[in-house]
């Protein structure tokens, strides 16, 4: 099955404040908000959504096709990516910018303050799937990550157009996108994924009910944080999938994609969708326990322990064939 990951490829910059955020805001003092947080500790890693998508697909055996733009600074990222098996041939390189920047604090609470510089980004939209698909033999799945907005609405209409099934995960560009423009990204996908608070962001701009939301995408996937994640299906029961229990709490940065990358790897393999989110959460247990996105390493025998050790020997029973030249 060839995936297509469109979307952001950036450096992080990752610091942790020593407090709550929570307890420096004045809610009456909002509307002038000016504050600012001593860091601890800064971290400079690989980061960018759909990188850290591709980079854990590819950690289970997976070649994904990774599509963005970058600054001529990409030499060492690159290289990294490609040899933990990213399939990085459609990466445009700009000759004017530098690779997106991502700056991120996160308290004891892990909650995070980001600001995100775009940078060589914004040349994503002039990235077009079909000569992709030509390269590659074709594309069975796009998915739709944070990207610039011109380039996630360009690039889902054109898998549209294709018809190739698309993933829908505006996630972190929702911010910046009115209800209009929500839709045109969310309608037809075959899957749409978000946290808990994004979904209900979702839900509020684009005026839709949680009804109206399901009647317009095949499966709806909510990670809910510590309490696991839902996936809906228009009709059906919903099925909630438990989190796997961390060994202890690094870097919040990150997770959310490698449950993606999970999820993605293991529907590609054939799995149902309550075992692809079983791997999925595993997976972003993974990059919880760590410092950086792409920090971690699938190892075969402790990976399929641990999903045994939460989800049952059945789950393992599942996975085990697809990892046997994982790690």
């Amino acid at each position: 099955m060839r995936i297509a990951v469109t979307g952001s490829i950036a450096t992080d910059y990752l610091m942790t404040f020593n407090g709550r955020f929570a307890d420096q805001l004045l809610p009456d003092q909002l509307h002038r908000l000016s504050l600012s947080f001593l860091a601890d500790e800064l971290d400079r890693r690989r980061g960018g959504v759909a990188a850290n998508i591709a980079y854990g697909m590819a950690q289970l055996g997976a070649r994904p096709v990774l599509v963005g733009a970058v600054g001529s600074d990409w030499g060492d990222y690159e290289s990294w990516l490609s040899r933990h098996g990213v399939d990085t041939g459609s990466v445009h390189v700009s000759d004017l910018r530098h690779t997106a920047r991502f700056f991120c604090t996160t308290d004891l609470d892990q909650c995070q303050i980001a600001t995100f510089y775009p940078g060589a980004m914004t040349e994503s939209r002039d990235i077009e799937l079909a000569p992709i698909a030509a390269r590659v033999g074709g594309l069975d799945l796009v998915v739709v990550a944070p990207n610039d907005p011109e380039a996630m609405r360009r690039h889902t209409e054109e898998a549209r157009a294709l018809g190739i099934p698309f993933v829908a995960d505006p996630s972190q560009q929702l911010s910046s996108l009115d209800g209009d423009q929500i839709k045109a990204l969310v309608v037809g996908a075959e899957l749409l994924v978000a946290n808990d608070y994004e979904a209900a962001l979702i839900e509020s701009k684009t005026g839709w009910s949680a009804a109206d939301v399901l009647a317009n995408v095949g499966t709806r996937i909510t990670t809910l944080g510590a309490k696991g994640c839902v996936i809906e299906r228009a009709g059906e029961v919903a099925i909630e999938v438990p989190v796997v229990p961390e060994d202890r709490k690094a870097d919040p940065t990150g997770v959310g994609d490698a449950f993606r990358a999970g999820f993605l790897a293991s529907r590609a393999w054939g799995l149902d969708m309550e075992r692809s989110a079983q791997v999925g959460t595993l997976l972003a247990t993974y990059v919880l326990e760590t410092v950086g996105t792409q920090e971690y390493a699938v190892e075969r025998t402790p990976f399929l322990d641990r999903l045994a050790g939460t989800y049952g020997d059945a789950a393992r029973d599942d996975v085990a064939p697809h990892l046997a030249t994982a790690g």
